[in-house]
């Protein structure tokens, strides 16, 4: 029974909630975790009450669980005993009004422009690898777009001409523009090294690894990795820190809070927000290291 609630409910958070794969895994894990500890003390998931969550809140802070694990814990329990509640199959929600401790906020990497343009020069465009890479890592940091967008993109995605990218995610569509470097590294790539890497002419993927397949998380991860031990940057450079770092730079550079939400695809503006913070704190600690008396 506990396997089949958790199967309804995962399908339910891609079908109807529309939720990232991510959010889906991450949910589904934290879920399946907590009915193991269940079982283990003679429970289920149907039968867990208020006392049993804290319990399995507090074991997770003494094994070391960050406070931001137990935040995000109490988010998935609690939306899994919504979805049992809307389908009658429980009648109160365990995890109702209960709180974690605030997470300690941490803001993302995020790199300066010097750094951003460091690291976008180390792929050489002298072999069909390096201007693929290039392509790629000019796209991330032109539009903002997460890893997951950038591997699903299909060649009609992209419009050269018009200097743009079609980017649809979680039943949303945006248009998002281009730099020039970024069109021509697209251009290089497209026209020059895409069609004698691809197995089957048939294959839409923009991007695909050295054996002609759509290129994959870990595929891209490992060349992220690559391209931050090459440039010799200290910070911990991740996908997301090319998305984190547009942001800042738009916003750093005039942009509106707006513009920047409708080009990442936040649903929520709030998400945006952290932005500003991110900005506010850099901008206190050059104050501290400038102003004379500071």
């Amino acid at each position: 029974m506990p396997e089949e609630d958790i199967s309804r409910y995962g399908a339910y958070l891609q079908g109807v909630r529309q939720a990232s794969q991510n959010t889906v895994s991450s949910y589904l894990r934290d879920v399946t975790q907590f009915s193991q500890y269940l079982l283990e003390r003679g429970s289920t998931l149907r039968q867990a009450d208020s006392g049993m969550v804290r319990d399995y809140m507090d074991w997770m802070h003494r094994h070391g669980k960050s406070a931001a694990s137990v935040t995000r814990f109490l988010a998935s329990i609690k939306s899994f005993y919504g979805f049992l509640l809307s389908t009658g199959d429980v009648s109160v929600n365990p995890a109702k009004g209960i709180s974690a401790d605030r997470a300690e906020r941490k803001y993302p990497e995020i790199l300066t422009a010097k750094e951003v343009e460091l690291f976008l020069d180390q792929p050489q465009c002298v072999d069909a690898k390096g201007y693929r890479d290039h392509a790629m890592l000019e796209l991330l940091y032109a539009t903002g777009i997460r890893v997951s967008e950038l591997i699903s993109l299909d060649l009609r995605d992209v419009n050269l001409a018009a200097g743009f990218i079609r980017c649809a995610s979680r039943g949303r569509e945006r248009i998002i523009p281009l730099y020039h470097g970024a069109v021509k590294a697209l251009q290089d790539y497209i026209r020059n090294i895409r069609p004698g890497l691809v197995n089957d002419e048939e294959t839409q993927a923009l991007f695909v690894n050295m054996n002609g397949e759509r290129m994959s998380r870990q595929g891209f991860w490992k060349i992220i990795k690559y391209y931050q031990e090459k440039a010799g940057i200290q910070k911990d450079i991740t996908p997301h820190t090319l998305r984190h770092s547009f942001a800042v730079h738009l916003l750093e550079n005039g942009a509106d809070l707006r513009s920047i939400q409708e080009m990442l695809g936040h649903a929520d503006i709030s998400s945006t927000q952290i932005y500003t913070h991110v900005v506010k704190n850099q901008l206190k600690d050059i104050y501290q290291k400038a102003h004379p008396r500071a």
